[in-house]
């Protein structure tokens, strides 16, 4: 009889770390497409570099004229749409980018299909798509 007490609450310990294993998991996604947005705002390519994952851009680098297009672009909008999970570790979003270019000041906009995984070593997500691709026309 006194055993189902004690059974009981360790059902509820685990569930509760289960809990804030995902929870910690969301609240990382969040901060990082939240994080990600902002620099991709401001227009700090190097630093919306550090959000991809090290495989990809080892595989996949930027080219020099890719890093150059984003000089002739300003950033005037990023309209995220809700995130889609895929799996338990990978999410999709997908965002509107409104761009001015700063030369001849005319207003396009782009989508960004992004892919987010998760790393569980590192308990941080990366960006598997690479920057958005600004010299795509739509």
């Amino acid at each position: 009889m006194h055993r189902l007490p004690s059974i009981l609450l360790a059902a509820a310990v685990l569930a509760g770390c289960a809990t804030d294993k995902m929870r910690s998991k969301e609240t990382i996604l969040d901060q990082t497409l939240h994080s990600y947005g902002a620099t991709i705002r401001w227009g700090d390519v190097s630093q919306a570099l550090s959000f991809i994952d090290p495989k990809v851009l080892a595989e996949h680098p930027p080219s020099q004229l890719d890093l150059e297009r984003f000089k002739q672009v300003r950033i005037t909008g990023y309209s995220e749409q809700p995130i889609v999970p895929v799996g338990e570790d990978e999410v999709r979003q997908v965002v509107q980018i409104e761009l001015a270019n700063v030369n001849t000041q005319s207003v396009r906009s782009i989508v960004d299909r992004q892919v987010w995984k998760y790393d569980e070593a590192a308990k941080r997500w990366w960006l598997t798509t690479g920057l958005p691709d600004i010299a795509r026309h739509e």
